[in-house]
């Protein structure tokens, strides 16, 4: 096989694999960003070949790359600036931050994209720097209020024995146990209950149902514990989504530690677009207003049962609750507010609930006095009615052709339904968190640090920085240290249909068997829908059977993704279907995996209401949507499935990418210049070429 292999009907060469560059326009130039920093020498010292990291960290070896991000993280803490810092694969970002965090960057949050990494961060990563610096740091671990146990949601399940199976009771004992002994109350640490069982929902607190200060248990609380420990820590491990939460809630967590922060690490910084959108836009269902119904009539009889009749306060809510579900067809709609017609039984069906809820707020209100859990229902109840408030018929538009997604909410906001089996939810979602998350970065000086393996498109990384309200700030890349020219080959199969055309997955997979053969199993098969996770698992197991394969076969939604990541491990010849949940986040080193295929690219659904005002916004300003929204939005994305396959030096593997656009379409050359600089081929025994051959043993 050639050394480089281009893609046919692709014109122009390859980024370069080593660039480092200033990616923002309005960064400061590159003789700026040269000078000598103020803890230079000691990065390089404890990066170092004789340094302190080696020892301690049986793994580690000095990476240049990984040298440079700390200096320019160490300078960003020294001067309470910001820093954008994409870092490719093996870099090691999480030490490059860790070390300059933990000896200068005074009270630190992390924040991190996952529970796992925010686990592993605390168990593992932090307690190696920390040994390995012997840096006298304290650390604490915060989270949601529902990974934790609450004592008196587990007393009241106790004592109402209303389990359904037999696994809760078992789980719930074996919970009783658990607080017990842990220290922390957290879910994580309790292995033998899974964390998707519903028993959980019983024995944990939301912020509607906590109790606070006039609980029992307030002195023992796990989840006030935890805020106490993160108070004084130095260096305090959280989530992006407890982040988000608590700072758009002030609820107590974040909203008590941003003050005294002297720097913030936002660590998989990608997803933090999505996250923040999810936190400052509100949503109310349905489903809440079941809930709220459940809990009037159980604390009604249990505190207030000579007042009111509370079976029929309940009953006319949940019916006009339920009614207004029925006003969409089950599953799959997704419509803003401009999108319902004026007939629509949804318009009559609202104002009901809110006149039913009205009724529900002054029954709530003349009894509240009676019982602590009665006002919290009343203060519930009067949230949720505010949130169905900004949820008004839309007036008739002089030209019926004409959309404008943001006249209803604001310039700022779009609404839009989504209808559920049992629940329909009514979101209100901000159309940029730019300028709002601006507003949380003003006021106290302090470092920001945004780091991921993906935030740039190109090495260009506006983007990123528009979405967050950040232009201007210095952005860098650092490049992976792998040999991508050795270790892996772009894939791009010719002869594939359009990606819309009837019979696309049943294509894609006719051309994935003979590679998947080929690697011997150990593949991650990617899609973009749940519904082309169904059809290429049905596919395999089919053809598998037919030609004699025993490759296990192990499909999104059968089991949990720990599970189903481990035993993919386990097996060694294993192949995985799975959608957007195994695109990032997922790190399997080593032969176990040497094949991703890639179904299309991962461009957003078009009928999405918020990409649709968002869009429509842009193209108002002179914007094209598709370039600047869509197109990178897709590219960010398809990095991180693509960084799934090569983890470590010595990974050997195929990305095989299906979708013919990468080929066929202007844009395709600006996606595949963001991918790794892998050799390229459309030849389909180029690659069946790679996987007989062996990488000779080191000399």
């Amino acid at each position: 096989m050639t050394d480089h292999l281009p893609l046919s009907g692709l014109a122009g060469e390859p980024v370069p694999a080593n660039t480092a560059d200033k990616a923002d326009a309005a960064a400061p130039d590159a003789a700026e960003s040269a000078a000598p920093g103020k803890y230079d020498a000691e990065v390089d010292r404890i990066f170092g070949a004789g340094g302190p990291l080696a020892p301690a960290v049986g793994s580690f070896k000095p990476r240049q790359s990984q040298t440079e991000m700390a200096k320019a993280i160490a300078d960003a803490i020294s001067n309470q600036g910001t820093l954008i810092a994409e870092a490719g694969t093996g870099t090691g970002k999480t030490f490059a931050y860790l070390v300059p965090a933990l000896l200068w960057g005074g009270k630190t949050i992390i924040s991190t994209g996952t529970k796992n990494l925010q686990d592993q961060l605390f168990s593992r990563d932090i307690p190696n720097v920390r040994q390995a610096l012997r840096a006298p740091v304290s650390v604490a671990l915060l989270k949601g209020r529902a990974n934790y146990v609450c004592h008196y949601n587990l007393e009241r399940t106790l004592q109402n024995g209303r389990l359904t199976s037999r696994d809760d009771v078992g789980h719930l004992r074996e919970i009783s146990r658990f607080i017990k002994m842990s220290n922390s109350g957290d879910k994580a640490e309790l292995a033998k209950v899974p964390e998707t069982a519903s028993v959980w929902n019983l024995v944990t607190s939301t912020r509607e149902n906590c109790v606070g200060q006039e609980c029992q248990y307030y002195q023992d609380c796990f989840v006030m514990k935890a805020r106490r420990e993160a108070q004084q820590a130095d260096v305090v491990v959280v989530n992006h989504h407890l982040f988000f939460a608590d700072v758009a809630l002030k609820e107590g967590g974040m909203a008590e530690l941003l003050p005294s922060a002297n720097t913030i690490v936002f660590d998989e910084a990608h997803q933090l677009p999505e996250v923040a959108t999810l936190f400052f836009g509100t949503t109310v269902s349905t489903s809440q207003v079941l809930e709220l119904c459940r809990d009037v009539l159980a604390e009604g009889l249990a505190h207030a049962r000579g007042g009111p009749d509370w079976a029929k306060v309940v009953m006319v809510v949940e019916k006009a609750a339920r009614d207004l579900r029925l006003t969409f067809p089950e599953g799959g709609t997704r419509l803003s507010l401009p999108q319902i017609p004026p007939s629509s039984d949804f318009f009559p069906a609202l104002e009901k609930l809110k006149e039913e809820l009205e009724g529900m707020v002054d029954v709530l209100e003349e009894n509240a006095e009676r019982a602590e859990t009665l006002e919290q229902c009343r203060v519930r109840a009067v949230e949720l009615l505010e949130n169905f408030k900004d949820w008004k018929q839309a007036p008739v538009k002089k030209d019926p052709k004409e959309k404008d997604y943001s006249q209803f909410a604001g310039a700022d906001a779009v609404l839009w339904v989504e209808a559920f089996s049992s629940s329909l939810q009514l979101h209100k979602t901000p159309l940029s968190i730019a300028p709002i998350f601006a507003g949380q970065r003003a006021g106290t000086p302090r470092s920001w640090i945004f780091t991921s393996a993906t935030l740039a498109v190109k090495s260009d990384f506006k983007h990123f920085t528009s979405q967050m309200g950040m232009t201007g700030e210095p952005a860098r890349t650092w490049p992976s240290p792998f040999d991508y020219q050795e270790q892996g080959i772009l894939y791009v199969p010719t002869g594939l249909p359009e990606p819309n055309t009837m019979g696309y997955t049943d294509a894609v997979v006719d051309a994935a068997l003979p590679v998947i053969e080929a690697a011997g199993g150990r593949t991650f098969f990617l899609c973009t829908t749940i519904r082309a996770v169904n059809r290429v698992a049905e596919r395999l197991r089919e053809e598998f059977a037919a030609r004699g394969l025993e490759f296990p076969l192990f499909v999104q939604g059968e089991r949990g993704r720990t599970e189903l990541l481990d035993s993919f491990r386990t097996a060694g010849n294993a192949v995985l279907v799975g959608s957007q949940s195994f695109w990032e986040g997922v790190d399997v080193r080593g032969e176990a995996l040497s094949l991703v295929i890639i179904d299309k690219l991962p461009f957003a659904p078009p009928d999405d209401p918020v990409l649709a005002a968002r869009i429509e916004v842009m193209e108002k300003k002179g914007m094209n949507g598709f370039v600047h929204h869509t197109l990178p939005e897709a590219i960010i994305n398809l990095k991180q499935g693509a960084g799934r396959l090569i983890r470590d030096v010595d990974d050997r593997g195929v990305l095989m990418l299906c979708d013919p656009r990468v080929i066929s379409k202007p844009y395709g050359r600006r996606i595949w210049q963001s991918l790794p600089p892998f050799r390229r081929t459309r030849v389909q025994a180029d690659v069946i070429d790679f996987y007989k051959q062996k990488p000779e043993p080191d000399a």
